[in-house]
Order: C-alpha cells, then sequence, then structure tokens
C-alpha cells in the first residue's frame, strides 16, 4: 500500500519513484542562508546620542544660514542675468513619460534614427515614418518664444538673448549628437525622418540664426530633454550678457515681454511664467537647501536639549541601587 510520508525538510516526497532520493528545498548549509551570520547591534546611550545631536545642530545651523543669506542676498535684474521659463503641474517624473525616449537615436546611431525604440510609442511613427526625435518627453518641448524688450522713449530695444551654452557640457558633447553623413545639410540627414507629432518645425530647423545649433545638439531641446524631478519647474531659455563691464546687463527702465504662445497648459490645468535671475556660488535663487540645513539642525539641538534635560533629571535614579527599607 503506497503511502505519503514528510521528509526532514517538511515536504512532501511526491513524484519520486523507488529508489530515488527525494531532492531537498532546504536552504544550503551555510551561514548566510542560515542566517548565522555574526551580528552587532549598537548600544544607544545618553554619552553617544546627545553629543550626535549637538555635533549635527552645532554643524546644520552655521551652514543652512550661509546658504539662505547667498540665495537671498542674490540680485534680481543685475550683472548677467538668466531668463528662464517655468511649469507648474506637469509632472515629467511619470515614470512612462520618462521612459519614453531613445538615447541611442539621440546620440546620432543612424539605425535608430530610421528604426527608433519601442520605447517611444506611441510617439514613435506618424504617416509610416520614423519620427526624430522620438518619444513623449519630446513631443511635449517646450516651444512658447520669449522676447524682452526695453521700451525707450516710446521706441522699443530688443534685448539679445544668447542661446548657447545654456546645456550641461555632458549632454551638449557625450549624450547628444547628430547622425553622421555623408552631408553637412541636416535636412538631408533627416530626410527619411518626420517632426514630432506637436512640433510646429523638424528638428534641423530649430535655430534659424545658428546652423551649428540645430538637430539634436540644439541646445533648447537637449535642456527640455532633462526631465525634472518635481511638477513645479524652471528651465534656463536664455543668457543676458553684458555688453560692457561697466554696465549691468539689464538697464534702469520699462520692459515688456513678447510671447509668441505656442504652448497649451490649461489641458493639465498648469501655469507658465518667466524669471529673470542671477546665480551664486550655489546657483540660482532657490532658499529651500538653506532652509532644510537650518530645520534639521534646529531639530537635532531641540531634542539634544531635552533628552539632556530627561537624562539629568531621572539618569542617575534609574541607575541608583535599591535601598530595602
Amino acid at each position: 500500500m503506497a503511502m505519503n510520508y514528510k521528509e526532514e525538510d517538511g515536504h512532501h516526497n511526491s513524484g519520486v519513484g523507488p529508489g530515488l532520493a527525494a531532492k531537498s528545498k532546504k536552504p544550503d548549509n551555510t551561514a548566510f542562508k542560515q542566517q548565522r551570520l555574526p551580528a552587532w547591534q549598537p548600544i544607544l546611550t545618553a554619552g553617544t546620542v546627545l553629543p550626535a545631536f549637538f555635533v549635527i545642530g552645532i554643524i546644520f545651523i552655521p551652514i543652512g544660514i550661509g546658504i539662505f543669506v547667498t540665495s537671498n542676498n542674490i540680485r534680481e535684474f543685475e550683472s548677467n542675468v538668466f531668463m528662464y521659463y517655468g511649469l507648474s503641474n506637469f509632472y515629467q517624473n511619470h515614470r512612462r513619460y520618462v521612459k519614453s525616449r531613445d538615447d541611442s537615436q539621440l546620440n546620432g546611431d543612424k539605425n535608430s534614427l530610421t528604426n527608433p525604440s519601442k520605447e517611444c510609442d506611441p510617439y514613435r511613427t506618424s504617416n509610416n515614418m520614423p519620427i526624430a526625435p522620438c518619444g513623449a518627453i519630446a513631443n511635449s518641448m517646450f516651444n512658447d518664444t520669449l522676447r524682452l524688450v526695453r521700451i525707450t522713449n516710446g521706441s522699443e530695444e530688443a534685448i539679445t538673448l544668447t542661446k548657447k551654452g545654456i546645456a550641461w557640457w555632458t549632454d551638449k558633447n557625450v549624450k547628444f549628437k547628430n547622425p553622421a553623413g555623408n552631408t553637412t545639410d541636416l535636412k538631408q540627414i533627416f530626410k527619411d525622418t518626420t517632426k514630432p507629432i506637436n512640433w510646429q518645425i523638424p528638428v534641423y530647423e530649430l535655430d534659424s540664426k545658428d546652423q551649428d545649433n540645430n538637430g539634436f545638439v540644439n541646445e533648447d531641446f537637449i535642456v527640455w530633454m532633462r526631465t525634472a524631478a518635481l511638477p513645479t519647474f524652471r528651465k534656463l531659455y536664455g543668457l543676458i550678457e553684458k555688453t560692457d563691464s561697466s554696465q549691468v546687463a539689464l538697464k534702469p527702465g520699462n520692459y515688456t515681454l513678447q510671447i509668441v504662445y505656442n504652448y497649451p497648459v490649461l489641458s493639465f490645468d498648469g501655469r507658465k511664467r518667466m524669471i529673470l535671475s542671477t546665480i551664486s556660488w550655489m546657483g540660482g535663487k532657490n532658499p529651500f537647501l538653506g532652509i532644510a540645513y537650518i530645520t534639521v539642525g534646529s531639530v537635532c539641538f531641540f531634542l539634544g536639549v531635552v533628552l539632556l534635560i530627561i537624562h539629568t533629571k531621572y539618569g542617575n535614579r534609574n541607575n541608583s541601587p535599591d535601598i530595602p527599607n
């Protein structure tokens, strides 16, 4: 009579023929798999915890104050001025959105140019032609035109914006390249592709004034392709440089911002804005980092004081020996 039985490992030995040893499902007899590795558990005492809290507080608070003051001292509309465009409620950090690109295509690979990655779907092809650049990130590129003019005695003086040098060096020179070809004519190189669905012009016509700033190496395009971590963000649009070292980049006066509206934001309840700012050793004006340092340092210092009071008041009582009545 056949009968089921259990092995030492607690599993049923079913399906094993006569004379064959049952295969054990026990983990190997090693220190790691049997959880016999030596362990170290720190013992937290007042002598180790209190100094740590005070040291963190003493270090973080001055650093935070320094960063906060530096950020607040950044002067608006002075020196070389950086123009940014900002978007709100735009989630560039969505997982599918971030993956919707073809880095090989952006790096100038010819095969990816005419056969984009499937990660770009549904912005991979249009009218049976491959899209260059493909993907949702490129398709949603910000394309409003911002023009700043100074009004003097009723006449307009256009402020010159430098559009090169606004992207990261590694992006411009390593990650983004135009496809190589027998000609320098980008229109001929991209002839077997089509523009993204939401674009008004093809990628090789992004900069009508500078042919070296076209295609995948266009710096406005490169800046947009570096996705933001938060739904409210700003991206560099251009640089207003000083023409005279003795003068500020933006002279006192009345200015008008002229906008060619191409980029709709009502569909995602977003908002657009333009920011003018100088920079410091820590970048543009952003008080968050300084506030974070001050907050963490203050909390640690406060907890250190509270724990010190508790330890002083009750610590000796807990360590004193019991005295019999």
